[in-house]
């Protein structure tokens, strides 16, 4: 059990950070120090109070990554509710069965998302309130909820009659063992499962960032994965609010032109990703820079190649704010040409490993530290082992335990006991070794890997790696047609059109190239029989991985 009391660790963050800068929503003139979150947190907490919650009850919240989404999270969880976060990238129907499944009393959502949803579909909802001002959206009937909003500011004052201070956080006192936090996974059949976290769980991630000073009070941070996803939950938000971390929250979708402007503003301390946009950043601002005129028979000259890749590396560095001691990457797999350059030009970044049902964490090690090729080292409160079916065979699954493991899925037994092994360790899906120092290696998911009828073993995504560095193609996905391997592309069409060469002609040419030199590059097993076009970008998860199977049968 990790000694640090999750909730007490927001308590003494709050009076000890008071007058820092806590949220800031960027682009915007919304900001909040820490003693102004509180008493956001105070106010909301009053409400709780007045509709008479329960510890334990729960508080569902959807909306994009702001200063109120993150104040609703506080105000849940130091009160007592269990806070039940959705991506609002779900479709209405899943939300329904979300906040439905969840048991969820109360909703905190944006308007824009609320429009969406059919309040009658939702019968257990006492309250609606919305993510701009938390005025109340809806509310049950015979509830009083409306009138109460709309006097919190005298029943504020009413309840702190000299002013709210620091000497009046003080949050519930609930232990580690408790659940504090639903997360509801993107499951790829049927509805996705409701992962039961306790604070210990929560407290083993955070403490973890405390430990290893992944951030300090002070320093800044751009927030712009989403935040109901545990990874940049873990990390940007909770470890950043327990330390007094000033956190901007993009609350835009990252494309390579605003994330790299707001990089540049915010100069963020630490960056935590995901492969895509590190992917996207490394297309658009290195890749040009490689492309220019003479550049490769520089490289080729040993006392120019190290001097051109401090450059390059000074210039990611300056675009990225200049300022961060390091980039986390995880929550997929990093295509393997961008972090060889990445390492060749010693850029400061590392590769982590981890998943909801640990909230997420379960290796990392500092960039400078960080073994080619891995996913970091199992962390020291965690366990990892390789379970193989025959003692043959080369790679087998990652199994864990230790502190940062959920203690199941809600109400959900059957899908918990085959989860989990019969002496008590995660099955992660995931295929690969691990080496004497503990450093961890993923080669694919055990669901994804094709077994040939000669016994040899597939991992598509690594023929998709080299695919997608071929020419005009973006993203593919490689399956499994009567014992044949077909690989299904996204093409760059917009700089095909720009070319002229968008026509099924010129099209079929280049992609037959393409499959030409794909196959000299792999195994004769991992051939691959043709590539057929797909019209549009394929549907993602949240983390922005493919979601494979829904073209399994395409």
């Amino acid at each position: 059990m990790i000694k640090e009391n999750f909730i007490k660790l927001y308590e003494h963050s709050f009076r000890d950070n008071w007058d820092l800068p806590c949220y800031t929503d960027y682009g915007q003139n919304t900001s909040f120090t820490y003693g102004e979150v509180a008493k956001e947190i105070a106010k909301l907490h009053l409400l709780f109070e007045h509709c008479k919650l329960r510890r334990g009850d729960k508080i569902a919240l959807i909306g994009k990554n702001n200063s109120k989404w993150c104040i609703a999270y506080m105000a849940s969880i130091t009160y007592g509710a269990i806070i039940v976060p959705i991506l609002q990238d779900f479709n209405p129907n899943d939300v329904h069965h979300i906040v439905n499944h969840s048991e969820s009393i109360f909703l905190f959502t944006s308007d824009t998302i609320w429009d969406t949803l059919e309040e009658e579909k939702l019968p257990n909802i006492r309250g609606v309130f919305s993510l701009t001002d938390f005025r109340c959206l809806h509310q049950r009937d015979g509830e009083t909820v409306q009138k109460f909003m709309k006097y919190i500011n005298q029943k504020m004052k009413t309840a702190y009659p000299h002013g709210f201070s620091p000497d009046d956080i003080v949050y519930t006192d609930l232990s580690n063992d408790k659940v504090m936090l639903l997360n509801y996974t993107s499951g790829t059949t049927g509805f996705s499962k409701g992962v039961m976290l306790t604070g210990n769980n929560l407290a083993g991630n955070v403490t973890f960032g405390i430990r290893t000073e992944l951030l300090k009070k002070g320093d800044n941070v751009l927030s712009f994965l989403p935040l109901a996803h545990a990874y940049g939950c873990a990390f940007d938000f909770l470890t950043a609010t327990a330390v007094g971390t000033h956190v901007t929250l993009l609350g835009k979708v990252p494309s390579p032109k605003i994330i790299i402007k707001a990089f540049e503003e915010v100069k963020p301390n630490l960056i935590i990703t995901v492969p895509l946009v590190i992917e996207k950043i490394y297309t658009n601002v290195i890749q040009p820079m490689l492309s220019k005129k003479g550049m490769k028979w520089a490289l080729s000259i040993p006392v120019l190649d190290s001097q051109i890749y401090a450059q390059i590396r000074k210039k990611l560095i300056d675009s990225l704010g200049g300022r961060f001691k390091e980039i986390i990457i995880g929550g997929a797999a990093m295509n393997p040409e961008v972090e060889d350059f990445f390492y060749k030009i010693k850029f400061p970044f590392t590769i982590g490993y981890g998943m909801t049902e640990c909230g997420p964490l379960i290796s990392y090690a500092p960039w400078d530290e960080f073994v080619p090729g891995s996913s970091g080292k199992t962390l020291d409160i965690m366990e990892a082992r390789v379970y193989k079916e025959n003692t043959s065979d080369k790679l087998g699954e990652i199994q864990i335990r230790g502190e940062n493991v959920m203690v199941g899925y809600y109400k959900n037994e059957e899908a918990t006991k085959d989860v989990f092994t019969k002496d008590g360790w995660l099955r992660t899906g995931d295929l690969g070794t691990i080496d004497e120092n503990n450093n961890i290696f993923i080669r694919g998911r055990s669901k994804t890997m094709i077994l040939t009828s000669s016994g040899q073993n597939i991992f598509p995504e690594e023929i998709e790696t080299r695919l997608n560095n071929l020419p005009f193609v973006v993203e593919s996905i490689v399956v499994e047609r009567n014992k044949k391997l077909v690989a299904l592309v996204y093409a760059d069409y917009e700089s095909l059109g720009s070319l002229g060469l968008d026509n099924p002609e010129s099209l079929k040419t280049i992609m037959d190239e393409n499959l030409k030199n794909l196959n000299k590059a792999v195994a004769a097993y991992e051939k691959v029989s043709q590539i057929q076009l797909y019209p549009t970008e394929f549907e993602k998860t949240p983390k922005k991985s493919i979601k494979r199977y829904l073209y399994d049968n395409i």
